[in-house]
């Protein structure tokens, strides 16, 4: 369960929402294994291991979410670091410019990071990176507009509460 506060009423919330779904509950291991139907005699362990298992994934859900964001916050981004660097692709545009193929051109460059890091990058990611290399190239101005649109929301002023707002009340 994993956080304190879950109470039965809660539970049984859950446990009716995912009812109406039409979810069947199959447990493969464990003291209790097969199939609870919803409507029969495993009705109530049904509901009780569906909300568990709901909760469980809302859980994890929001934590992935929160390490996320926090990563975003800190300047650091999730994915691998490229296989192909500009300098790696200034090299290939301009040895392709003198004639020589993909094919010629792959053996000579080597991967500076990564789990690759010192091996040849395969001659797909090549191509991969001179097709994505055309396409940035074909539309220039989309990319310095996008820029441009990032910057101003990196610059703007993020909208805080106002101190004399006064908070709704919950209670009538």
């Amino acid at each position: 369960m994993k956080r304190l506060g879950r109470d039965a009423a809660e539970l049984t919330a859950l446990a009716d929402h995912l009812t109406e779904h039409g979810l069947v509950l199959e447990m493969l291991a464990g003291p209790l294994p097969g199939i609870y139907d919803r409507t029969g005699s495993g009705k109530l362990l049904f509901g009780f291991f569906a909300a568990m298992a709901e909760t469980e994934r809302e859980n994890i859900r929001e934590s992935t979410l929160e390490g996320l964001d926090t990563a975003a916050r800190k300047g650091k981004h999730g994915g691998r670091p490229p296989v192909i660097t500009d300098d790696m692709l200034h090299t290939v545009l301009r040895r392709r410019a003198g004639g020589e193929s993909v094919e010629q051109i792959q053996p000579d460059l080597i991967i500076p990071t990564g789990k690759r890091k010192g091996q040849n990058p395969s001659v797909a990611s090549v191509y991969r990176a001179l097709a994505e290399h055309a396409k940035r190239e074909a539309y220039p101005e989309a990319i310095e507009q996008a820029r441009a649109d990032f910057n101003t929301l990196q610059n703007a002023d993020v909208p805080r509460p106002r101190a004399d707002a006064v908070a709704p009340s919950t209670r009538p």
